[in-house]
């Protein structure tokens, strides 16, 4: 299997690394390692969940974005807006007045990411009346759970459904209003407000897609905190411009746990959240002690994306003023006062003859050969030194588990005299000195961290 690695969003700043190892021991796919003193990240195995980002204490991982300034290489600058953008505000503050200031700022036309809520529910029904073996049918609403499937539970890959997300036919659709109305498609720019890092890995490597149809991605705690200052510092008399939408009240609690599940057509289905109950989960679907399920909505953050690490306020604030939103447009709707899906339904045939990406392939984090006699050997190996490891998972190797040490070793990438355990045993036979001990301990922990410890009298 050829390796190729995806684009990550999340980024270490080695200056203000201090190789605490929180970050390596919070990684759901043991995807960091400490190494001379600072923490790095094996791309093959990160999934962007964020995890690391939340637990770092130094603020030393980071999410890099594009340029805001990039939304002026296009005449026509749309910005899709996803329900936990809005959610983030004060009741009292409006969509119409944040439409506004959105435009204020520089965007020409805006469009709510859950308007395409029904296309995207009709999609995965579609598929799934195609595919009824690859029970259960897994959501691909969350790349971060995509990407968990494919390096570690690679054997699920085809239970994913490999349908577009909902951002993607927004973005289709945007386009193709924008078209119609005589726009010139080199003029037209599409960008997504991002509540995660792995939507942002998402755009920049599409799986199952060789392009984006988004053209840049714009994390939510900038824009929050852009347009947060812009309302302080609004004129009161500046006229509202409300932005044509067509969300519905189902369409938007799309993003919230439960959200997907809520819209499935499915005799059993089970909306899980949080990236460890996820994992938890897959494992037990791996090895068949689940059964008879038909759909799984799994979300790697907890609350959904309100629990996304760019979101700026409370998961549970803001998830409780999307229901409130979706309460009252319920309300409307049930009286008649708006009409649901007023624009969109109309491209429905559109966007459904598009809806399908590419075979969703695995890429095992752990690809120890492309010969497979050679990583038969490997496997061979890691059973070996894992037996003469201590299975303590201290981490003072620098990997998070006895079992990554184990890898890494199999590798070429440690030895197994980085083992503090195997340091004291090989010591005791006089096989290892105590300087080679040390020296061993400073190529992990970097000799600054080490230093006051030796030298202290």
């Amino acid at each position: 299997m050829a390796i190729t690695y995806f684009y990550h969003a999340l980024k270490i700043d080695r200056k203000r690394c201090i190789g605490c190892s929180h970050c390596m021991k919070n990684c759901p796919t043991e995807a960091i390692r400490v190494r001379d003193g600072v923490a790095t990240i094996y791309e093959n195995r990160c999934i962007d969940c964020g995890e690391c980002y939340k637990v770092c204490p130094s603020g030393a991982i980071y999410v890099a974005q594009d340029d805001f300034e990039r939304i002026y290489d296009f005449k026509r600058r749309v910005i899709l807006v996803p329900s936990v953008f809005l959610g983030q505000f004060a009741e009292d503050v409006k969509a119409s007045l944040v439409y506004t200031i959105l435009l204020k700022i520089g965007f020409t036309d805006i469009f709510e990411v859950e308007a395409a809520a029904p296309v995207y529910s009709s999609a995965k029904t579609f598929y799934g009346n195609i595919h009824k073996a690859n029970k259960p049918l897994i959501s691909t609403f969350c790349p971060a759970v995509v990407r968990l499937i494919q390096v570690k539970f690679p054997s699920l890959v085809d239970n994913l459904i490999a349908i577009k997300a909902p951002v993607d036919f927004t973005a289709m659709y945007a386009r193709k209003s924008l078209m119609d109305s005589g726009v010139k498609e080199e003029d037209i720019g599409i960008f997504y407000i991002t509540p995660c890092a792995a939507k942002i890995a998402a755009v920049k490597t599409p799986v199952g897609e060789n392009k984006s149809l988004v053209n840049g991605v714009i994390n939510m705690d900038f824009l929050f905190n852009k347009v947060s200052k812009e309302l302080k510092q609004r004129d009161k008399s500046m006229p509202v411009r409300v932005a044509a939408n067509d969300v519905t009240s189902d369409g938007l609690m799309l993003s919230l746990t439960n959200g997907e599940k809520r819209m499935a057509l499915c005799k059993k289905s089970y909306a899980i959240d949080e990236i460890r109950n996820v994992s938890e989960f897959l494992e037990k679907v791996e090895n068949d002690e689940i059964e008879g399920v038909d759909f799984l909505e799994l979300r790697a953050c907890d609350q959904g994306c309100p629990g996304g690490i760019l979101t700026c306020g409370n998961r549970f604030i803001i998830r409780e003023r999307i229901m409130q939103r979706a309460r009252k447009l319920s309300e409307r709707e049930r009286n008649g006062e708006v009409e649901k899906q007023k624009e969109i339904s109309k491209e429905k045939d559109f966007l459904l003859e598009r809806m399908n990406v590419g075979r969703i392939l695995p890429r095992s984090m752990m690809v120890l050969d492309e010969n497979i006699s050679v990583a038969l050997q490997k496997l061979g190996k890691i059973r070996e030194i894992e037996s003469r490891l201590p299975q303590t998972d201290c981490c003072v190797c620098g990997a998070p588990t006895c079992h990554a040490l184990a890898e890494d070793i199999a590798m070429d990438k440690a030895q197994l005299s980085d083992c503090v355990f195997i340091q004291r045993n090989l010591e005791a036979r006089k096989s290892m000195t105590t300087e080679n001990a040390i020296e061993a301990m400073q190529k992990i922990w970097g000799k600054d961290k080490l230093k006051d410890y030796i030298y202290k009298k």
